[in-house]
């Protein structure tokens, strides 16, 4: 399956999470709260669509869209944010557009979910969140020197 696909961009990628969640959640019922036990519902469609799909390609477009979901759940609960990857990052994770987390680590959603399609139940969007660090809802006072973050002093 062709994973790279440039018409991604991350400005608009909290959006489409939500409009997908809200068409899902109307359409299917599927409680897709943008919490971290939604992201094993969203391992469980990826299953189905797996045994369901004659043709990967087709699911393309449903993948891209369960792969912005569980990056709005990182950027909702891990205070991550969607960044356009480079052309060396595109190129390493097969898509251009990921999360980065406070501590400056980029994290691939979309490949998450192709990988679950592509390889099966060893990939998981739900073990991805757990691997994320997630960091207080406030911080203290801090600077940031050489891209790192460190305490006030």
């Amino acid at each position: 399956m062709d994973r790279v696909s440039r018409t991604l961009r991350a400005a608009d990628m909290s959006g489409r999470a939500s409009a997908f969640a809200t068409r899902t959640a109307a359409k299917a019922r599927l409680p897709l709260d943008f919490s971290a036990a939604s992201l094993r519902i969203v391992d469980r469609v990826v299953d189905g669509l797996r045994r369901g799909a004659g043709d990967p390609a087709g699911a393309a477009s449903v993948l891209q869209e369960l792969g912005a979901y569980v990056g709005e759940v990182l950027v909702r609960q891990a205070r991550a944010r969607w960044v356009d990857f480079d052309d060396m990052a595109t190129e390493l994770f097969g898509q251009p557009v990921g999360v980065r987390t406070p501590d400056g680590r980029g994290w691939n959603p979309l490949g998450k979910v192709v990988n679950r399609f592509e390889l099966g139940p060893d990939e998981s969007a739900y073990e991805l969140f757990l691997l994320v660090p997630r960091l207080p809802k406030s911080l203290p006072p801090s600077r940031t020197v050489g891209g790192l973050r460190l305490p006030a002093a």
